[in-house]
């Protein structure tokens, strides 16, 4: 295999960015004393499908196809719509990606970590996903079906790094968040979640909170199930 450079740093940085922004985000909607404090979920969707319009225009720009997520990468891969030989680059390139946008994110907000308490919203979910309801199964379900209508959307968009394309993935971001996403934030995105939470795991952010890791495996597994079966389901109905 060669190792697809041009992919590994469009994933890289565009995954930075979708986490600079959407994280930032986060911390603007939880800690305290900034000016988004308290927002709601129409600012929190609208804001985090801007920051993946961001992202894939930033990954096309440098060369890759914009995934941004491994559950884009694995379900293209599983039926044929993206070579298996790019997908370790696209990996590692989106999963490094999440985490440094969150540890810039930790720089740009260091003084309202330090004044926000856990139990008053220096949280996880700055970062990562929890769940409204903790119910595993349906939690798992919910991750599943998002992604899935998030991944079959987006194989019938072509190439969605071009022209204004980026911002109707955006939209379609927006649309699933609002939606779908408020049963446990919509991951959507296994890399977007678990690098993160690595970062809230090990970084020295004050008053941090715990990063729940007994839930990361439901915006690991759905998510990646959830775009096998759109990949799928694209092959069956084509």
């Amino acid at each position: 295999m060669v190792f697809d450079v041009s992919g590994f740093i469009g994933e890289f940085f565009g995954t930075m960015i979708l986490m600079v922004l959407g994280a930032g985000t986060g911390a603007s909607f939880n800690l305290k004393k900034t000016y988004a404090t308290g927002s709601n979920w129409t600012f929190v969707s609208i804001a985090w499908g801007l920051a993946v319009t961001m992202g894939v225009y930033v990954a096309g720009a440098l060369g890759s196809d914009g995934h941004l997520n491994p559950a884009v990468t694995i379900g293209f891969a599983a039926f044929g719509f993206f070579p298996w030989d790019q997908v370790v680059p696209y990996l590692l390139g989106q999963f490094l990606g999440a985490f440094v946008g969150a540890a810039l994110v930790v720089v740009q907000f260091y003084p309202h970590f330090k004044a926000t308490s856990a139990k008053n919203g220096n949280s996880v979910g700055i970062f990562a996903t929890r769940p409204a309801i903790a119910s595993p199964v349906f939690n798992f379900l919910s991750e599943t079906i998002a992604t899935w209508a998030f991944v079959f959307i987006l194989l019938n968009l072509g190439d969605f790094t071009q022209g204004l394309k980026p911002f109707i993935v955006g939209t379609l971001i927006t649309v699933v968040g609002m939606g779908l996403g408020t049963t446990t934030g919509f991951a959507l995105n296994p890399a977007r979640d678990w690098g993160p939470r690595l970062a809230y795991t090990i970084l020295p952010i004050p008053n941090r909170g715990s990063a729940e890791w007994s839930y990361a495996w439901v915006p690991m597994c759905g998510p990646i199930v959830g775009g096998v079966l759109a990949a799928g389901l694209q092959v069956l109905i084509k």
